[in-house]
């Protein structure tokens, strides 16, 4: 791997063979619903296992929130439900069956702020929304500040998101519209997707193509910072294209554009498939022989997996490294204990963050569970995934992303008190 640099932001390289200009239409034959990368959330399940479903139908709903619900991205037969203790959603699997057709919701209201909003969340539509400060869902009745549209991404190996929107112009302005009455402020779209627009409320911002231009934190942090009392949203592009049809039609798309790549592969491919995919199958017949590695999401910020996570427009498939002799236990716990390596001031650390924010003062803070100072240098508009190609420059492992996801647990935790 290798990283090549530039004056806004990095290339990392990863290795992956080409993939075919064709876009295969590719549903598997299971899916599974589950909650957004990194939340906890408390259900009440809405159907037993054995019940046919409808594409689109509510499977279960926050139980502090039952507007909000989480819904089947396939028709099929409800397989398993596995809830952790206090009905902490896990997964829901469906196999895919005929005969559960497609859930239709209500539109009437949907020109009205609090129609758009009931069915946004009805239409399992909020997960596909994340906040800052602290990430997750956004909570039912809040209002943000303003509200990214991501018509960029620069991860590496990512699939382009005006590549998911093409031929789609007329829902994702439709989308785009009907976002900007969720949010008094602006509607932000990064990127170069840009349909003929007549809002005073949308804005169009070209981005960078070298990573981390395309990251929504670093965006966020660039053109309208979260702050505790004012909340940020953003979106993917092709999931505000859904909304358009979503406002149209009643029918919620269920499509994902959806990269296959990594070393461990034949040969890479494109293909339009649903949330919450089975990766085996997408990587069935095109994973070289011997133990590999499925990953949903980026080779820089993606999880071990089965399924395609919410929010995830790539699969990385890489090869099983084989594990080291291990050390005496004592060496291990003394090299566990010693105080992390400092942060050396680099070229390469400075665009990691493509320039947004004093890379060094950031770190260190971090490290240092300063959250003043991180505060005051951009953290509330960050995640795990903006600090992930720092991580990556650095050779962390994981590190600063562990760093920053506790300081803004602790900074919640702080402010709910």
């Amino acid at each position: 791997m290798a990283v090549a640099i530039s004056r806004a932001g990095l290339s990392p390289v990863f290795s992956s063979p080409p993939a075919s200009p064709d876009i295969a239409e590719v549903q598997t034959e299971e899916a599974a619903v589950r909650p957004p990368v990194g939340a906890s959330l408390h259900v009440t399940p809405l159907v037993s296992e054995g019940d046919l479903v409808a594409q689109g139908a509510a499977v279960a709903c926050l139980r502090h929130a039952p507007d909000i619900c989480f819904t089947a991205p396939i028709a099929g037969r409800i397989a398993r439900m596995s809830l952790l203790p206090g009905k902490k959603l896990s997964e829901v699997v469906i196999f895919r069956e005929a005969g559960g057709g497609v859930e239709r919701h209500a539109t009437d209201r949907a020109d009205m702020a609090g129609g758009l909003r009931a069915l946004l969340q009805g239409a399992g539509v909020w997960p596909w929304l994340r906040r800052r400060p602290f990430g997750g869902m956004p909570a039912r009745d809040e209002t943000p500040a303003a509200i990214v549209v991501m018509a960029s991404d620069t991860r590496p190996l990512a699939p382009a998101p005006q590549l998911a929107v093409e031929g789609r112009d007329e829902d994702f302005a439709r989308g785009l519209h009907a976002l900007t009455r969720m949010t008094e402020g602006v509607v932000i779209v990064c990127g170069p997707v840009a349909p003929d627009l007549d809002h005073d409320r949308i804005r169009i911002v070209p981005r960078g193509g070298r990573h981390p231009q395309g990251s929504a934190g670093i965006c966020i942090h660039q053109l309208c910072p979260a702050t505790l009392d004012n909340p940020v949203w953003d979106i993917h592009a092709e999931d505000v294209a859904a909304i358009g049809a979503l406002v149209e039609t009643g029918q919620l798309p269920m499509t994902r554009l959806v990269h296959l790549a990594g070393a461990a592969l034949r040969e890479g491919r494109m293909v339009r498939t649903h949330p919450g995919a089975d990766l085996r199958q997408l990587t069935q017949r095109i994973a070289l022989p011997g133990p590999h590695v499925l990953m949903s999401g980026s080779p820089l910020d993606g999880h071990v997996a089965q399924w395609l996570a919410p929010r995830h427009r790539q699969v990385t498939v890489l090869p099983r490294e084989e594990a080291g002799p291990r050390p005496h236990w004592l060496i291990a716990a003394l090299t566990r204990s010693v105080i992390g390596r400092p942060v050396i001031p680099s070229a390469a650390l400075t665009q990691a963050f493509g320039g947004a924010l004093p890379a060094v003062p950031f770190l260190r803070a971090l490290g240092a569970g300063d959250e003043e100072t991180a505060t005051r240098l951009g953290l509330l508009s960050l995640l795990e995934e903006d600090v992930a190609l720092a991580d990556y420059v650095l050779a962390e492992g994981g590190t600063l992303m562990a760093q920053l996801r506790a300081l803004l647990d602790r900074i919640r935790t702080e402010a709910a008190a």
